[in-house]
């Protein structure tokens, strides 16, 4: 299988799925899933930048992780500042530019400046632009999304009929990206579990049976050849597809 397919996605999303049966079936702790699955995601990130995706998001923490146990709520909390600490350089050496989205004013105020500096540091790098997905869920951006414009409404900027689907896609988080293009999620489930919900409509779906910490660039490589295989159609039949590219 050749590890560089000709047709490469724009943006790539990752729901990283796996951590705590990874951990469950080694007989560790779930926290020790999460630390495991660091250098899945130093991998990912790198094989993505090589075979040259553009942009690549990474579900880290959704809305609804809240709920699990403090204590490992905690421990991750604490991994994402250790590898903020220990990965920025190296993503800076390597052109990377990375940004946090979510409900960040629910994070540590001492994680939140952690993220800030990151960002800064690497604002002004022009290789992968990677997105890290915090405290977000695919809900909450639609919902801020509506808010926003509503309040907009109220203050005489927009009118209701200006509202269509270029205006509310505007108003998302990723609103100044492309949609993604393939989403991979590992684990084995197969579900989207309230992520990007309104980019992902056109998305091709790769989920993987790998666990998270598993996870390695010839899996990611798969993924990008499935991605290759597809005709993408948007809506069109695939004659009219094959009649644009003549």
């Amino acid at each position: 299988m050749s590890s560089e397919p000709t047709n490469v996605p724009t943006h790539v999303a990752v729901i990283m799925d796996g951590n705590g049966r990874w951990a469950r079936a080694r007989g560790k702790a779930r926290h020790a899933g999460h630390r495991a699955g660091v250098k899945s995601v130093r991998a990912t990130v790198e094989a993505a930048a090589e075979r040259g995706v553009s942009y690549l998001t990474l579900f880290a923490f959704s809305s609804e992780n809240w709920k699990r146990p403090e204590e490992e709520v905690s421990s991750l909390m604490g991994l994402f500042v250790e590898a903020l600490r220990r990965e920025v350089a190296e993503l800076h050496r390597n052109n990377v530019r990375l940004r946090f989205v979510g409900a960040l004013e629910q994070l540590g105020g001492g994680l939140q400046q952690k993220m800030a500096e990151a960002q800064q540091k690497t604002a002004g790098n022009t290789g992968l632009f990677l997105n890290v997905a915090v405290a977000f869920g695919g809900r909450w951006d639609i919902v801020e999304a509506a808010q926003s414009l509503a309040r907009r409404a109220v203050a005489g900027e927009i009118s209701a009929a200006d509202i269509d689907e270029e205006v509310f896609a505007g108003a998302l988080r990723l609103a100044d990206i492309p949609d993604p293009d393939l989403l991979i999620r590992t684990g084995g489930e197969r579900r989207i579990s309230n992520f990007l919900l309104w980019n992902l409509a056109y998305a091709e779906l790769w989920f993987s049976e790998v666990l998270w910490p598993d996870f390695d660039k010839s899996d990611f490589d798969m993924a990008l050849a499935y991605y290759a295989g597809k005709q993408r159609r948007f809506g069109h039949t695939g004659d009219q597809v094959e009649a644009v590219k003549c």
